[in-house]
């Protein structure tokens, strides 16, 4: 078949019409990507607006301020009584299991695992969450059932599959050891120990443990050049297009409160019904905590199942908007437990571009690693 010159032109020109439109298309993108990352280079209350749901009562990002006394702090007597509970397997009762084998500081306070081991080897359901900020919390659990970070301590202490000790043992088991004895009585005046005195210790030592101050701290205190605009503008669409703001606000970017996202697996395999357990209405099933995003280079698996590993993948996930298991009002009737998505998770039409400039500014919440070292356990 013979190829006409005309034909040749008319793909040439076709060609090039392509070519400008992607050439235009690309000079778009990096100009608006200038201009949303220009809007940021100036102190927070200048900051475009975020988009927001009529009754989500948020809160403008927070720096993180570096704390001077956090060595001082750490050796003060009942900090440091805390930290050899939290370090010591003795608190389990086969003594191999410690509080920092499922929030070990060098995997961001948490294990690294989808759900944790406890003693025996026996699973957990759900993933163990980082005790980064743990004192700023308002409740406690992915269901929040705890209100107390010393009520908190009972949960795992005691669980048969996590720790696995009698909260009332676990006073007698410590008082057969001398040093022991001597720190309770350097620390509280008497060398009778009581587990309300070890939850005390080891709840006063778990509040000192903070993040450390990230790239987004410092861009907020007015280090513009501590983030790239990649995360900068990832920044801009988290707080906008993307709807992020409607959870994940603050300080600490969480709302502290309860949500049902789409994960529940309502009677498939890893169903779990979050905070109905606890209060027992309908309207809370499927509802957990809003985690706190600080710090997730360090804390992967995420979710309350410990299911989601890529960061990439979860906003992908909020991407689509986790709508499509939905019940009709029909199946709500029959079955009033049918969990519903949250109305605030809709779907959010970002592209592949957006979507990592997202994951960008995700990882740019993960502070400097600190690498705690281990405190001497008292043996006899």
């Amino acid at each position: 078949m013979m190829i006409k010159f005309s034909d040749i032109k008319l793909v040439v020109v076709l060609a090039g019409i392509s070519l400008f439109f992607m050439q235009h298309t690309l000079q778009k993108y990096q100009v608006d990507y200038g201009e949303a990352v220009e809007q940021y280079k100036k102190p927070v209350k200048y900051w475009p607006k975020p988009t927001v749901d009529a009754g989500v009562n948020w809160k403008e990002f927070e720096a993180i301020e570096w704390d001077s006394n956090y060595y001082d702090t750490q050796e003060l007597p009942e900090v440091m009584l805390g930290k050899k509970l939290f370090f010591d397997p003795k608190l389990s009762s086969s003594s191999q299991v410690s509080c920092s084998s499922c929030h070990n500081p060098e995997l961001g306070w948490g294990d690294g695992q989808e759900v944790a081991l406890g003693t025996d080897h026996l699973q957990g359901k759900r993933n163990t969450q980082s005790l980064f900020n743990i004192a700023d919390r308002h409740s406690y659990f992915w269901d929040g059932r705890a209100k107390t970070l010393e009520e908190q301590l009972v949960g795992p202490i005691s669980a048969h599959n996590e720790m696995n000790m009698k909260p009332e043992k676990l006073a007698g088991k410590l008082s057969k050891v001398k040093e022991y004895r001597q720190i309770f009585k350097e620390v509280y005046h008497t060398d009778k120990i009581t587990f309300d005195k070890i939850a005390k210790a080891l709840a006063t030592f778990q509040r000192t443990i903070r993040s450390q101050r990230s790239k987004l701290d410092k861009f907020i205190k007015g280090d513009y050049k501590a983030m790239s605009d990649k995360e900068i503008y990832g920044m801009h669409l988290f707080r906008t297009k993307a709807r992020c703001m409607n959870c994940h606000y603050g300080k600490n970017l969480t709302d502290e409160s309860f949500h049902n996202i789409g994960l529940t697996y309502y009677k498939r395999e890893y169903e779990d019904l979050g905070l109905y357990h606890i209060t027992k209405n309908s309207d809370d099933t499927g509802k957990f905590k809003t985690p706190s995003l600080r710090d997730l280079d360090y804390t992967a698996p995420w979710m309350h199942n410990g299911l989601m590993d890529d960061m990439h993948g979860i906003v992908s996930l909020y991407n689509s908007g986790m709508q499509m298991i939905n019940p009709t009002p029909e199946e709500k009737k029959v079955d009033p437990n049918f969990p519903v998505t949250d109305h605030l998770i809709k779907p959010l039409h970002l592209n592949e571009q957006e979507m990592d400039a997202i994951v960008a500014f995700l990882k740019s919440m993960s502070g400097s690693y600190y690498k705690m070292p281990r405190p001497e356990i008292p043996r006899k």
